[in-house]
């Protein structure tokens, strides 16, 4: 016996589950754990736009400016959302645009990782790959962002808290089981 939790094999995803929240909620980590646990593809829109520019999202938003990297941004959701079902990262600021939300909850489903903001600036504070925090005062451009942001996230098809002391495996355990409460985007597989 090889220790795995043959539960999570059992479940057949018919859906896209799209994670969203704020930068530092784990979408990347617990997506990679999340997609590996139901045996899916784990894709991430930023390192999809990255491939596809031959650049770092930092460098879009410094040569081509923010509103460039948003149209991209919308094109390779979309064209990923039309692939097999998967779990899919998104970049925090993609859900913000109701063209996309709307794009989400058709053709997936919106997982929001609700991360509260010290949890996310513990998360932050230090990396330098964040452009929107190359500011003065990033504590309160992160704090500005949060509370512009947090409404919206709220609109998400589901909602699972992402606490600080809560493993990415936990966490992905956690966003199986309200995943759970959505037949139309996973089941048990057929025997």
């Amino acid at each position: 016996m090889d220790g795995r939790d043959t539960r999570v094999e059992a479940l057949r995803l018919k859906k896209t589950v799209v994670l969203i929240g704020m930068m530092g909620a784990g979408k990347s980590a617990v997506g990679r754990a999340l997609a590996t646990a139901l045996n899916v593809p784990f894709r991430d829109s930023d390192a999809e736009i990255e491939i596809a520019a031959n650049m770092s999202i930092a460098e879009i938003f410094s040569r081509d400016g923010e509103a460039f990297f948003r149209r991209k941004e919308t094109q390779v959701i979309d064209r990923l959302l039309d692939d097999t079902p998967a779990v899919l990262s998104t970049g925090g600021g993609a859900y913000m645009a109701p063209g996309n939300r709307e794009m989400i909850t058709r053709k997936g489903v919106a997982v929001w990782l609700d991360a509260e903001l010290p949890v996310l600036w513990n998360r932050v504070r230090h990396k330098s790959t964040r452009p929107l925090l190359r500011t003065d005062n990033p504590l309160a451009t992160l704090t500005e962002i949060y509370e512009r942001r947090v409404p919206i996230y709220a609109l998400a098809d589901l909602k699972v808290p992402s606490g600080a002391r809560q493993s990415v495996e936990a966490m992905a355990r956690t966003v199986i089981g309200v995943l759970k409460t959505r037949p139309d985007v996973l089941t048990e597989a057929e025997k």
